[in-house]
């Protein structure tokens, strides 16, 4: 069975906007198992846009099953991963200016992936590298030693619905996943993904996770919206009727 792991950044976005202190990606990431997911991921960026450093900490102590922990290869980041301790690690690349994540990590020999990754496996945290669904990207990512790839599905997601370029991305990844397979990998997909564009990505050979955060925080915004009113719209009432 594939496992789900939901991202919240997007809840962490929201409080950010404002500078409150809700809604919390922590009590988000608590709903997210009740409703079974199998983990939370959660992206700590180095201009903390969103998820801050005490929220990853408090989600340590509270989450239940798999703390996906979303960063760049940096010594800032590895020194925090060293101290938290997620079950592991998805080194993925970092832009100041990108509003979100836009392609996948330069895999080379002897970078600062390399050393990032061997120092996460050394404190016994597992390593996922995020990166572009191409052959000889999966097979460098191999030959560093991390035990699992996440294949970038932005551009498949991009492509418009049912057409030939869409097709086209698809094979990309199904060509990735199975080199994956064929290099002992364990396999992840993520970005972009919708419940319209999500069936033909959960089915690649030897897919074992998918990472979702932005069309799952979206469809719950939509589907919880009346739910919310009621309640507040109940409030209200119950105040009326009191008086001063």
């Amino acid at each position: 069975m594939v496992r789900l792991y939901v991202n919240v950044d997007h809840v962490a976005t929201l409080r950010q906007q404002r500078g409150t202190r809700y809604p919390d990606p922590v009590t988000a990431a608590v709903l997210c198992e009740l409703g079974g997911a199998d983990g939370i991921t959660v992206h700590l960026r180095e201009d903390r846009r969103h998820i801050q450093d005490r929220d990853v900490r408090v989600l340590r102590e509270t989450v239940r099953g798999v703390l996906n922990l979303e960063m760049a290869a940096t010594d800032e980041m590895l020194r925090i991963a060293r101290e938290v301790k997620p079950d592991f690690c998805t080194l993925v690349p970092e832009k100041r200016e990108e509003r979100t994540t836009e392609g996948g990590l330069a895999v080379t020999p002897g970078g600062a992936v390399e050393r990032v990754a061997r120092a996460l496996a050394e404190a016994g945290i597992g390593v996922s590298l995020f990166i572009d669904p191409e052959v000889r990207v999966v097979e460098a990512s191999a030959r560093l030693g991390v035990g699992t790839v996440e294949l970038h599905t932005g551009d498949y997601c991009l492509a418009p619905a049912r057409g030939p370029e869409a097709a086209r991305q698809l094979q990309r990844l199904e060509l990735a996943a199975r080199a994956a397979g064929d290099a002992g990998l364990r396999l992840g997909a993520g970005h972009g993904l919708d419940y319209d564009n999500l069936g033909p990505v959960a089915s690649l050979p030897g897919l074992e996770e998918l990472n979702i955060g932005h069309g799952l925080v979206a469809r719950a915004v939509m589907l919880g919206m009346r739910g919310a009113v009621e309640e507040l719209r109940a409030i209200i009432d119950r105040a009326s009727k009191v008086g001063p």
